[in-house]
């Protein structure tokens, strides 16, 4: 069935089952840091998570254990250009893009993203093999090839957009033409005013200054989006999907939730101010590879110790500790990968951990763990930490 809706299009089969190393990298706006990425192809009671404190716990909230890890689960894929003459890293062609959609038409249920996270909420709501399509940036060959593709599958989606950027050249949308898209199955949502690094701070910018700065970019792109549209989402892509534990904490204060680009499923443990997203454009984008990603679930991760986002140069974090359920999960069927390399996968009392010996340097970086679903032997649990290091200087790398 999937294999003949591939060799259709004189791809390869993917053994699924097996593990494969597709190499490590880190999708940004600007265009995809060059580095391998490692990829793998019930209790009834509840349980509470603490909020981040000393012990550097990954904060969530009450949760009823009572259904299995493989439901209320869905994944989000994240593009940006739909063109042959854009930067091939954050591009797919119009044929590929006619192929994701193609395939996701006949296997899976493309839904909005709010009716996505209206579904966490509710288990009954969301279609088996759930997808939520995304883009990042308000490039006018979304609406040229990619909108009439949608359009004739009739999948809602959504776009994150800079309001800065919106009529200031004509790689980039309008609003009139945002307005017309609107009325057509796009969400529009907030991608910050200008695109800045929210990491990067200013010379001499204290913590409280930055925050407040940050705060302020976001609130005014909501504005700008909500006078011209007559809505506000309060969702945010982070621009190159940087984020660390202050800003995650402030998006909360503020209503918001946050989409990242770091890979994994997304499911009822999934942290809201960090919601995992699929890049699907360029070494991405080949569909043999991409469908085991479509198909993944969300891994059910319950606390990460130490949660850290942030990494100076050469420095190591060493053994990080990661509590999940292993109701579906065989604990020796766990893999975990960094900068393609494959780590050491402990056992613990609450799930597992690693050890992280290689030292970071300036860039976007991440771990992915995965493991085959018992119940559902065609898919995967993916659960991906990303990691920022700043430059010499304190800025990021684009």
């Amino acid at each position: 069935m999937i294999n003949a809706f591939l060799s259709k299009y004189k791809t390869a089969q993917l053994a699924l089952g097996s593990i494969i190393i597709l190499g490590l990298g880190f999708s940004t706006d600007a265009a995809q840091a060059d580095m391998p990425e490692s990829v793998i192809e019930g209790s009834q009671k509840s349980v509470v998570v603490l909020a981040q404190g000393k012990q550097g716990l990954i904060a969530t909230k009450e949760v009823s254990l009572a259904a299995r890890s493989t439901q209320n689960s869905f994944v989000i894929l994240m593009y940006h250009h739909v063109s042959s003459q854009t930067p091939r890293s954050t591009s797919v062609s119009p044929e590929e893009f006619e192929k994701h959609m193609a395939y996701l038409s006949e296997y899976h249920s493309v839904i909005s993203l709010e009716a996505a996270l209206d579904g966490l909420n509710n288990p009954n709501s969301l279609p088996e093999r759930a997808v939520v399509i995304t883009f990042d940036d308000g490039f006018k060959n979304i609406l040229e090839n990619g909108h009439p593709i949608m359009r004739k599958y009739k999948f809602e989606y959504t776009i994150f957009i800079n309001p800065a950027q919106i009529d200031l050249s004509n790689t980039q949308l309008s609003w009139k033409e945002v307005k017309k898209m609107s009325k057509e199955g796009v969400t529009f949502a907030n991608h910050t005013l200008d695109h800045l690094h929210l990491l990067d701070r200013h010379p001499n910018e204290n913590k409280l200054n930055w925050l407040a700065r940050v705060k302020q970019n976001i609130n005014v792109a909501e504005e700008k989006l909500s006078a011209q549209l007559g809505y506000s989402k309060k969702w945010l892509a982070y621009p190159f999907g940087e984020f660390d534990s202050d800003l995650k904490a402030m998006l909360k204060e503020m209503g918001y939730i946050g989409l990242g680009q770091h890979s994994g499923g997304v499911g009822k443990f999934s942290d809201m101010q960090s919601l995992p997203r699929f890049p699907a454009a360029g070494r991405y984008a080949n569909l043999d590879t991409l469908r085991t990603k479509i198909n993944s679930l969300a891994m059910p991760v319950t606390a990460v110790r130490p949660h850290r986002y942030v990494m100076g140069i050469e420095e190591t974090i060493g053994e990080v500790q990661i509590d999940v359920l292993l109701d579906d999960i065989r604990f020796n069927r766990i893999a975990c990968f960094f900068d393609a390399d494959s780590l050491p996968v402990t056992q613990t009392e609450n799930g597992f951990s690693i050890n992280i010996k290689n030292p970071f340097y300036p860039g976007r970086t991440r771990v992915n763990c995965t493991a085959p679903s018992v119940e559902q032997s065609d898919r995967f649990y993916w659960y991906s930490i990303p990691f920022f290091t700043p430059k010499q200087n304190g800025t990021y790398l684009d």
